[in-house]
């Protein structure tokens, strides 16, 4: 049996959105930058595909701008915001994705920004008390906190996050990579800068994301080039892929209600066999259901001596899903999210993230399989 339990990583693209992308790659094939009729086609493709991912999240068509990806949307929003908007110190945390916390440090190692990072529990909670004392005793601020986080599930109650920026005149950047498509999202009431997309995340094409730019702020681009993206980003539009991203999104939307009911339910139905199980599991951040992702679940098991070939014995089992475990040295490339919330990094972890393609025969061979490799672990 193959189980694909990676969805926090990547997805399957649904029928529809391979249709419709393949149906665009056929048709549509001019350049959205010429003027002949091939070219306004494709121009036709893209501007309808802003103008439906605008009308989901609330937004105005002009502030939807396409990027290659998560990564560079988030950079495009940290490293713009920093040279263009005056800003001198960043707020964020240490739990924060990699394309957030390595584009922050790099602009503090290169005497940019002054970095601060808030404090967080050891589910993951951001301390918002200690947030508004690093807004109240820096100069302006970019502050840069996800929604939801990719490896233990922990959700940013963003809407306060965005109230304190306000107040505080600061600028809110929220990767919202791994809720997109999941939860709805308002920017009309949110009080976000910058929100972030990822066509890949949400059974969409790879290679192609957005940023979302509210027009209350005014930034230059990350990549020059062509005057592609009303002059905000350079380079040929991904016309095919940007059809499949809104395409993906607009059936996310469609299917939420029902596609967190059937998710939800496979999450917390291995959560309880887990428990009858396997004596010794814990659950890293948050697992209730109001306050975390719930197409992920972050999972520490008990120690053993070849804790390093757990997630191993899975893929030979045909099973797919991310492993780690908190680092132990500034040496280890381990977790810094689970190093970050205090993990025991004697104890290997794995997430398990979930789609609606899932089942739960696939949750019950998965933990027949790790019933039989802990017990096999032990044994030895």
């Amino acid at each position: 049996m193959r189980v694909y339990l990676d969805n926090a990583a990547t997805t399957p693209i649904d029928p529809e959105v391979l249709k419709e992308v393949c149906q665009v790659m056929e048709s549509c094939y001019g350049n959205p930058s010429s003027i002949h009729a091939f070219g306004r086609e494709a121009r036709t493709v893209v501007e309808k595909a802003r103008r439906t991912i605008a009308k989901l999240l609330n937004a105005s068509p002009s502030e939807i701008f396409f990027t290659s990806g998560g990564t560079e949307a988030d950079n495009m929003a940290i490293r713009c915001a920093v040279a263009d908007l005056g800003l001198k110190h960043a707020i964020t945390s240490e739990l924060e994705h990699h394309a957030v916390l390595h584009t922050l440090k790099a602009l503090e190692k290169a005497g940019a920004i002054k970095l601060s990072f808030v404090e967080v529990d050891a589910r993951g909670n951001i301390n918002l008390n200690h947030l508004e004392e690093l807004l109240q005793q820096n100069e302006r601020s970019l502050v840069s906190l996800m929604h939801a986080n990719n490896e233990i599930a922990t959700l940013t109650d963003i809407e306060k996050v965005g109230l304190l920026c306000e107040q505080y005149n600061a600028v809110f950047h929220t990767d919202t990579v791994q809720t997109m498509g999941h939860f709805p999202h308002d920017v009309t009431k949110l009080k976000a800068h910058f929100l972030v997309g990822a066509a890949h995340k949400l059974h969409g094409p790879k290679g192609v994301g957005f940023l979302y730019i509210s027009h209350r702020i005014k930034i230059k681009p990350l990549i020059y080039g062509g005057s592609q993206e009303r002059n905000m980003r350079g380079g040929t539009e991904n016309v095919y892929g940007i059809a499949g991203l809104a395409k993906a999104l607009q059936i996310a939307y469609e299917e939420m209600e029902a596609h967190k009911n059937h998710v939800l339910g496979l999450k917390t139905y291995m959560m309880e066999q887990l428990q009858d199980s396997i004596p010794g599991i814990q659950f890293n951040g948050e697992t209730d259901p109001e306050k975390s992702l719930y197409t992920v679940l972050n999972v520490s098991f008990p120690e053993m001596e070849m804790a390093e070939m757990l997630l191993f014995s899975l893929d030979i089992a045909g099973i797919a899903a991310s492993g780690g475990s908190a680092c132990s040295s500034g040496t280890d490339i381990g977790s810094h999210v689970l190093t970050g919330i205090g993990a025991n990094p004697a104890r290997p972890a794995i997430r398990f993230s979930f789609s609606k393609y899932n089942t739960r025969e696939e949750v019950d061979y998965t933990v027949s399989k790790l019933k039989e490799i802990c017990l096999n672990q032990v044994q030895a």
